[in-house]
């Protein structure tokens, strides 16, 4: 299929973005970056926007750094080069970790980091892992910048905080070089979607757990913290006994009549994956901890 005709602007600067953005505030205006979500809901009728604006080309706008104890991240940089920079790795495991998994290798070259965010869709694979990463989402309007905690970002199915004339310009994340990380997801057998998918960052004293933020994806119709199992493994050692107790308390505080339910996976059968891939991230967690701890 064709999309419905539209006026195609390309954006140099952020400036010029949010120029364009505040010009054509009346119209049906979309921002195109990667354009991996975008473009198929055109060419399906999903979305018709009557102005399209590239923010793909902002120089800005790309590239990994760490700046002090943060990790900071363009937001048009594509999948690819996040994985590519030895420094996200180190200061960012489980999000970078879940990057990793995201599409195949011609998404990734393509696809972004801020373009994911922006477009929240709850079925893909970061929405958990910046939960569990403490990310900050970093915005730019007419007003100024503004900084949006993770926690508070993410408010449904293609919802966030974001205000209609704001540009998504980087996100941070607190460097974590001592803490180690994984993400695991059930992937939709027909788009490689995460059915649920599961972040873990958890530090460490030794054998106890001084630190653990866990994330998922794919379960509600928004990335969720799963908080029953960071205290349950507060405190504990990153053994077999305490991630099979972690991994039971994935449910908790989780109304199962709103978990997602599809053709592929009933609310039900979500449960049970949560649980399951829970226990796969922790595992995987430890895994990579191990290394660490012989060192």
């Amino acid at each position: 299929m064709y999309p419905d005709e539209f006026d195609y602007y390309e954006a140099t600067t952020v400036g010029e973005a949010l120029d364009l953005l505040d010009e054509h505030s009346g119209a049906e205006t979309e921002l195109l970056a990667g354009g991996h979500s975008l473009l198929p809901a055109m060419k399906s009728g999903l979305s018709s926007p009557e102005v399209l604006i590239d923010v793909s080309g902002i120089d800005a706008l790309h590239g990994v750094s760490v700046d002090g104890e943060t990790l900071v991240v363009g937001a048009m940089t594509s999948y690819s080069d996040l994985i590519d920079a030895e420094v996200a790795h180190e200061n960012a495991p489980a999000f970078t970790a879940a990057v990793e998994e995201v599409g195949d290798r011609q998404v990734r070259n393509r696809g972004t980091i801020g373009g994911n965010l922006a477009h929240a869709d709850p079925a893909s694979d970061l929405p958990g892992a910046a939960l569990a990463s403490d990310a900050t989402i970093v915005a730019e309007g007419q007003d100024g910048e503004r900084e949006i905690p993770v926690d508070d970002y993410f408010f449904g199915m293609y919802a966030t905080a974001l205000d209609p004339g704001e540009l998504v310009t980087r996100i941070e994340i607190p460097a974590t070089p001592a803490a180690t990380g994984a993400y695991a997801k059930k992937p939709s057998p027909s788009s490689g979607y995460a059915m649920v998918g599961v972040a873990a960052l958890v530090e460490t004293d030794g054998d106890t757990v001084t630190s653990a933020r866990v994330g998922a994806n794919g379960v509600l119709d928004r990335g969720v913290r799963l908080d029953a199992v960071e205290e349950t493994l507060a405190g504990a050692s990153l053994d077999e006994e305490a991630i099979d107790s972690a991994a039971a308390a994935a449910t908790e505080g989780i109304d199962e009549t709103m978990m997602m339910s599809d053709l592929q996976a009933s609310a039900e059968f979500r449960a049970v994956l949560l649980e399951a891939y829970t226990k796969r991230a922790l595992a995987a967690t430890a895994e990579n901890a191990a290394p660490r701890a012989a060192d």
